[in-house]
């Protein structure tokens, strides 16, 4: 088959970020691709306990249509969608190649490519490509609409312009009311240090009662988007104008975005320390609680540690911690930064611009290989 000519079908769910990866990998094929939205049942947990491919754990009437002709890749992320991606596989007589981006439930044999990042401790081996940040393609023509669209909304705010990108609760993480005051003084404080604002969007996944504690403690100059307050999300306007970030460390997407810019990047971390977890009261939380049971019970390779990709920021020079010992020296750098006014430069996406393209090239090579 020439490699030009494949199709491919992108399986969709509801975490946000696992879309993008999705999306941006098919972007790169440039080739013809068709999403196709799937909504789990409750229980779909339950349906990952056997082995055979099956789509008993998803709702097929709100979920998009699934028949032949069977696509020639399909590119999953997140457990929900993996039984549907290994079913598909089934349908096409084995003909369809499967992609999976992040950490499969399923045997590592059972995926033709496994692109991963760090945090998930899978092995070294041929069906599995690792990078260091997770796949993204924002395109310079979004983030210069967004930019224009946004700017006027920020005219009257001192400069420099620090982004705050806020996520919520993931496995182990829980934010809570204190965490988001703790967050919103260190941002303010750095702000107002460096004479400049606050520019803060959160997300779905952003408790009520934390965004509230957060933006109370915004006494610098700011510009707030909440999630279903109504109007745009703000938030590709914000990569492109932003001359600095401050993004929530377990969002491993918003990280990547972030760090995408080339701009300074600063790591709020929404870890509890070395408090043991279990004397924690948001710990007995369902998600906190099931993660810690699978982090100690489940295989090894089910394990993740998103501190890896963190550190790895960090050690690389990518990102800082945020905490009050550095708020100074940070504000001085603040000062001197100038952001550019468009958007992604080619350079300031070496790292995660080839990955993109490597990931690309390996599912290419799926196809002439058959």
């Amino acid at each position: 088959m020439d490699e030009g000519q494949f199709t491919v079908w992108c399986l969709l769910g509801k975490k946000a970020g696992d879309n993008a990866q999705v999306r941006a990998l098919a972007a790169e094929l440039g080739v013809y691709s068709v999403e196709k939205l799937i909504t789990a049942r409750p229980w779909e947990l339950l349906s990952h306990l056997g082995t055979a491919p099956t789509l008993v754990g998803i709702d097929r009437r709100q979920s998009s249509n699934l028949q032949a002709p069977w696509p020639d890749i399909v590119i999953s992320a997140g457990r929900r969608n993996e039984a549907v991606a290994r079913w598909i596989r089934q349908q096409s007589g084995g003909l369809t190649r499967l992609v999976h981006i992040g950490r499969p439930w399923a045997p590592l044999s059972s995926w033709d490519l496994i692109v991963t990042t760090p945090q998930y401790f899978l092995p070294q081996q041929d069906n599995i490509l690792h990078n260091s940040l997770p796949l993204h393609s924002v395109s310079r023509e979004a983030l210069r609409n967004a930019e224009k669209e946004l700017r006027p909304q920020l005219a009257n705010l001192p400069r420099p312009w620090l982004a705050v990108l806020v996520g919520g609760d993931s496995g182990r993480f829980v934010m809570t009311g204190e965490k988001g005051r703790r967050l919103g003084a260190l941002a303010a404080n750095l702000a107002a240090a460096a004479g400049g604002s606050v520019l803060l969007t959160d997300s779905a996944r952003t408790p009520r009662a934390v965004g509230d504690a957060l933006q109370a403690q915004l006494d610098a100059p700011n510009f707030c988007y909440r999630w279903g307050s109504g109007g745009d999300n703000p938030y590709y306007g914000l990569l492109a104008l932003a001359d600095a970030f401050v993004v929530t460390g377990e969002s491993m997407s918003m990280l990547g975005e972030a760090a995408d810019t080339g701009r300074p990047l600063y790591i709020f971390d929404v870890g509890d320390g070395a408090v043991p977890w279990w004397k924690l009261p948001h710990s007995y939380r369902y998600k906190p609680l099931s993660h810690h049971f699978a982090m100690r019970f489940g295989p090894a390779r089910m394990r993740r540690d998103i501190g890896n990709m963190q550190n790895t920021l960090v050690h690389d020079g990518g990102a800082k911690w945020l905490d009050s010992e550095m708020l100074d020296s940070a504000a001085v750098a603040l000062r001197a930064t100038t952001a550019s006014s468009s958007a992604f430069s080619q350079e300031a996406r070496s790292v995660a611009y080839h990955e993109l393209k490597r990931a690309a090239d390996a599912v290419r090579q799926l196809v002439t290989a058959r």
